[in-house]
């Protein structure tokens, strides 16, 4: 009997100690779970205060966004206010819009482009700058004597403009690539592309005093963006009623694309058929993010040098245009 009493009083203090593990174990889990609850309840706010300054962000975004825009449809009534063609005719016919140091540039340019009788005639064009590169593709242009075609979007600021600046200083010719080279907001209709249009017009001549008389569409005439809803021919005609004439190009560096080509493929590409061509317009880029054409520039250069009969020139008012697509309603 006195053993039957032992093993029940144990079997009591074993059950009464499983009991006490348990309520430990349940008062821990209860504390766990609390602190869990209080991180997630830290963290809740601390992501509801983030989503908050996210939020301020964008409204403050929006509100400089509408502000650009606003500033841009008041650059293009003050220019058309002030007498859109006449601006465009001075670009055309005369230039007494611009200083006396540009004019004298843009006459020997013209002069010389006149005389050349050269039967292979090569014009280097550079688009999408300025950009970090543009000081550097200068200095190579200038070691070799020779003027070339920049096609530069809308991009402001200081260095930009000091680059804009020394372009025309340099006696290189100065085109017109668009605004904001953004495809949607380009190409969404004739008004938009004019607004763009109108509205780098007059920032070139204000940091140039060039009125810019030359363009290329981005994407060239012929691109094929599927968010372009407007005819290229519809832009065309509004370019000629502007008096600019726009170029495409016949002959592709091929740095265009995603990938970086190596510089024995780019002197390649831009050499390669300018001996089947009169005009041979090259496309080249002006981006730190193609490394291998400012590398592959000099050799390009002294390549073509050495072509028999062959010149390198700016684009001019004596130019043969080099156009993707048929535009006028009198051409078939």
């Amino acid at each position: 009997m006195a053993e039957d009493n032992k093993q029940k009083t144990g079997r009591q203090k074993t059950v009464r100690g499983l009991g006490r593990c348990q309520v430990r174990m349940l008062v821990i889990t209860i504390v766990m779970l609390a602190l869990l609850c209080s991180v997630l309840i830290v963290r809740t706010q601390k992501l509801n205060e983030t989503v908050a300054d996210l939020t301020a962000q964008v409204e403050m975004l929006s509100r400089i966004v509408e502000e650009e825009r606003t500033q841009a449809a008041n650059l293009t009534e003050e220019l058309q206010t002030a007498g859109r063609q006449d601006v465009s005719d001075s670009g055309r016919e005369s230039e007494g819009q611009q200083t006396a140091q540009d004019q004298e540039a843009k006459g020997e340019i013209q002069q010389t482009a006149a005389q050349v009788t050269a039967a292979h005639k090569v014009y280097l064009t550079f688009d999408d700058g300025p950009s970090s590169c543009t000081q550097d593709i200068l200095d190579i242009l200038k070691h070799y004597g020779i003027k070339a075609t920049f096609f530069v979007v809308g991009k402001d600021g200081e260095t930009a403009e000091e680059s804009l600046k020394q372009i025309v200083e340099d006696g290189h010719t100065l085109g017109m690539h668009s605004g904001t080279h953004k495809y949607a907001e380009l190409y969404a209709s004739i008004d938009s592309f004019a607004e763009d249009f109108e509205a780098q017009r007059k920032y070139l001549y204000q940091v140039t005093g060039v009125v810019c008389d030359i363009y290329r569409f981005p994407g060239g005439s012929s691109n094929t963006v599927k968010t372009r809803a407007v005819d290229m021919a519809d832009l065309a005609k509004y370019l000629d009623s502007q008096g600019i004439r726009f170029f495409d190009w016949n002959v592709s560096s091929g740095d265009g694309g995603s990938v970086v080509l190596p510089v024995e493929t780019l002197v390649e590409n831009c050499t390669a058929n300018i001996s089947k061509y009169e005009t041979s317009v090259i496309l080249m880029h002006d981006t730190p993010l193609k490394p291998t054409t400012l590398e592959a520039l000099p050799e390009i250069i002294e390549r073509i040098q050495k072509m028999e009969d062959t010149v390198i020139l700016p684009i001019t008012d004596e130019t043969d245009l080099v156009q993707h697509i048929k535009w006028q309603d009198d051409v078939p």
